[in-house]
């Protein structure tokens, strides 16, 4: 993921900066408790397509 369009999105929930997880090819929104998929390279920003982390996830990324 390019650092300079990662620095450019925002959780288009919480407004809130997104933290990339390579691993899992997602962007991941600590604030809103959401991870947005990366798919063929493109993040995909729509609300209904993230999925919700754990309460496990949040804390660790909290933490991170």
């Amino acid at each position: 993921m390019d650092k300079k369009l990662l620095a450019l999105l925002v959780c288009p929930v919480s407004h809130a900066a997104l933290e990339y997880d390579k691993e899992a090819q997602e962007l991941v929104c600590t604030a809103s408790g959401l991870a947005y998929p990366i798919r063929d390279g493109l993040p995909v920003m729509l609300e209904e397509e993230a999925r919700s982390l754990t309460p496990e996830e949040r804390l660790e990324k909290k933490g991170h």
